[in-house]
């Protein structure tokens, strides 16, 4: 197999990647933009099943992706910076398995070549969430489906 036959992803770093190839590393899923929990002592994250008020859970993308980290400051803004320890990340997301140097899943859309292979996977949120604006404490919306 020649050099260009290989996927950019298997043959370039994460700093090496432009900007397209570093977006279509998105798969979709939204998991990143459920709120997570931390134990400070363990650093154990917990999702919840609560979503950021930007993310369109019909698209399960952002609504105001441009200028997402103003509307919402605590959105991340996913850099070669934050993933040296991207322990927060959800097991299955792109971005985190290449950091820790592992490959894309199965079903990720840059290997099946079909967005909606997310949604066949089962990995995308969309159904399974409710929006900031509908939830109370966010230890009442703790979940043991995110991977």
């Amino acid at each position: 197999m020649s050099r260009q036959e290989i996927p950019f992803w298997e043959r370039k770093s994460l700093d090496e990647m432009d900007r397209r190839e570093w977006e279509s590393l998105c798969d979709g899923c939204a998991k990143c933009c459920l709120y997570r929990l931390e134990d400070e002592d363990t650093r154990e994250i917990h999702f919840t099943n609560v979503h950021c008020r930007l993310l369109d859970v019909e698209t399960a993308r952002c609504t105001d992706y441009a200028n997402r980290s103003v509307r919402v400051p605590d959105c991340v803004t996913i850099t070669i910076e934050v993933l040296q320890d991207p322990y927060w990340l959800p097991q299955t997301c792109a971005y985190r398995l290449l950091a820790e140097g592992r490959d894309l899943p199965t079903w990720h859309p840059l290997v099946t070549g079909r967005p909606e292979s997310v949604i066949e996977a089962g990995q995308r949120i969309t159904g399974r969430s409710i929006c900031e604006d509908d939830a109370d404490e966010l230890e009442q919306h703790l979940v043991d489906w995110i991977k």
